[in-house]
């Protein structure tokens, strides 16, 4: 009596040319469909979790922070393509090629007040992405007093409101960086918990891994419910001022102090001069600083750029004054002088464009208190002694009519 031969009804290899058959009703399935058939399976639900948003190009991407953000060319062009680059992985990241791409975490140095917390968020209101900030400074590793790394993530989840999906695509920006570098090149016998061991607990999460985070924050317990974030598609963009980077670099080029300080030539000589080696030397693990391949400097902001900043921006302060007045009906305006004035004094500051908030809300608060209660208002000028002086603007009341 002859045996019976089997085979697979999809791809017709008979049992012996395969390495094993799967018996269903009145049919059979050899390993090798199984693991195609899966695969198909597999590529149909990556396709439908496809992010749909729009790829926006490097050039738009620019143009757009351009409106927003004054000057910092060269930065904004950094991260316009590198951004583009990131998002480009995400979209093509179904396409069976050989060819993995990295993710294009960004590191962006330069003093406090250039623009570094707002280029990143005016990214992600530009790309509509959940956005998150986080202060590295008060980041530990994980069962020390301080807050776990992980927690950037719950932040970022928040921001997507609790939507995973909408979280695996955002963007958080860490301030702060250069605060987490290493105290001392030495060892030492007492664990560095919020220097090299945060670094250390960041290496994963900038990579790309499943992490499982608290809903609310706070650190884990046994029974606490968990919602697992994968990293992978998430932009990091940290940012620093590196005080005293300069000098690391001009002991490996042996030349005279060069970095953040008021002179931009010097500045922009800098951004040509910084590598990663000067970051190592800086306190930072190698391992760290490969999973941030993109750097961009900002420059030190001159006078110019700080009354650019104070007028020109789509959100200026000036324009957000200005409606600010005329939704009291109210006409608001600055004499040149008192501009320049206002930029006098936040340039002594040595706070960048934040200074220029503090500077306007000091001179605005008691015009600001006052005409509320005051309906025949119709037109207000802030003069160069309103700013140096404190005195009244000048007013301009509505006629009385007969």
């Amino acid at each position: 009596m002859n045996e019976k031969k089997l085979f697979c009804y999809f791809c017709g290899s008979q049992e012996k040319e395969v390495t094993y058959l799967i018996e269903g009703d009145d049919a059979y399935i050899c390993d090798y469909c199984v693991e195609k058939a899966n695969l198909v399976i597999n590529e149909n639900n990556s396709k439908k979790n496809k992010p749909t948003f729009e790829l926006k190009s490097p050039q738009e991407i620019k143009t757009y922070l351009d409106t927003h953000i004054i000057g910092q060319d060269l930065a904004k062009k950094i991260v316009s393509v590198a951004v583009y680059n990131h998002f480009k992985r995400i979209v093509h990241s179904t396409d069976s090629d050989d060819v993995k791409l990295e993710k294009s975490n960004i590191l962006l140095v330069g003093s406090t007040g250039t623009g570094k917390t707002l280029l990143a968020r005016t990214l992600s209101n530009y790309l509509n992405v959940p956005f998150a900030i986080a202060d590295a400074t008060v980041l530990t590793e994980a069962g020390y007093v301080g807050e776990d790394v992980e927690n950037i993530l719950v932040r970022l989840y928040q921001a997507a409101d609790y939507d995973v999906k909408k979280a695996e695509m955002g963007i958080i920006y860490v301030d702060e960086i250069d605060k987490i570098a290493k105290k001392t090149a030495n060892a030492s016998i007492t664990r560095d918990v919020s220097g090299e061991g945060v670094q250390q607990s960041l290496l994963k999460i900038l990579e790309g891994t499943e992490a499982h985070i608290p809903p609310q924050g706070g650190r884990k317990h046994p029974e606490q419910p968990l919602v697992q974030i994968n990293t992978s598609n998430i932009l990091f963009i940290c940012g620093g001022a590196f005080q005293n980077l300069d000098k690391i670099i001009s002991t490996r080029i042996n030349q005279n102090k060069i970095g953040f300080t008021n002179d931009n030539k010097k500045n922009k000589k800098l951004k040509s001069s910084l590598q990663p080696e000067d970051l190592v030397k800086f306190g930072f693990i190698p391992e760290l600083i490969g999973r941030l391949p993109v750097m961009g400097a900002l420059d030190y902001l001159t006078k110019d750029a700080l009354l650019s900043i104070l007028t020109d921006p789509k959100n200026s302060l000036v324009k957000q004054y200005k409606k600010l007045f005329m939704l009291e009906g109210v006409k608001l305006d600055f004499t040149e002088k008192a501009l320049l004035s206002i930029v006098d004094i936040a340039e002594k500051r040595k706070t960048g464009a934040r200074a220029l908030r503090s500077v306007m809300e000091k001179v605005m608060l008691d015009i600001m208190y006052e005409i509320p209660s005051n309906k025949n208002i119709k037109s207000c000028t802030i003069t160069e002694k309103t700013i140096l002086d404190g005195a009244k603007p000048i007013i301009n009341k509505l006629k009385k009519s007969a």
